[in-house]
């Protein structure tokens, strides 16, 4: 049971930590935020089985993970309002060529980022978005005005 309560509390620790750090495509992180993360998982693997090498421990604590994912994801679908808190909400970045800067301070992102997310989705200019936003899974997507390219 030990084992079970350790691996939800490393769950919704990670989640929220996750939550928390902000939108970012796996594909946009650095080399060192990709060994980051395999350390934080080492981490959380001694924090959660301890000293626990056995086979039963690993899919004791496996099989609550997964559980506590389902059960996560099946509240979310059943319940709208735990959405923003496990999905998040997507966030207008440009609104009618005008960048919303507190926006991108709050996502720590750059005007640059969305420049590229622009110019990869064929938009020249930001003034010729009417909208830029950011989505819940790190994508930027970018609407063109009406007669823009």
């Amino acid at each position: 049971m030990d084992l079970v309560l350790r691996a939800t509390v490393v769950y919704v620790f990670v989640m929220l930590v996750t939550r928390i750090s902000g939108k970012r495509e796996l594909s946009s992180l650095e080399p060192f935020d990709v060994i980051l993360l395999v350390v934080i998982g080492d981490l959380v693997q001694q924090g959660v089985t301890q000293s626990d090498e056995s086979v039963t421990g690993a899919l004791v604590v496996v099989s609550t993970m997964a559980l506590l994912s389902v059960g996560v994801s099946w509240a979310t679908f059943r319940v709208r309002a735990l959405r923003p808190l496990t999905e998040g909400e997507p966030v207008i970045l440009v609104q009618d060529g005008v960048v919303i800067d507190r926006n991108l301070r709050r996502e720590r992102l750059s005007v640059g980022d969305v420049e590229a997310a622009a110019r990869a989705q064929q938009i020249a200019h930001l003034a010729d978005l009417r909208w830029a936003i950011l989505e819940d899974g790190g994508t930027i997507s970018c609407i063109p005005r009406d007669g823009a390219s």
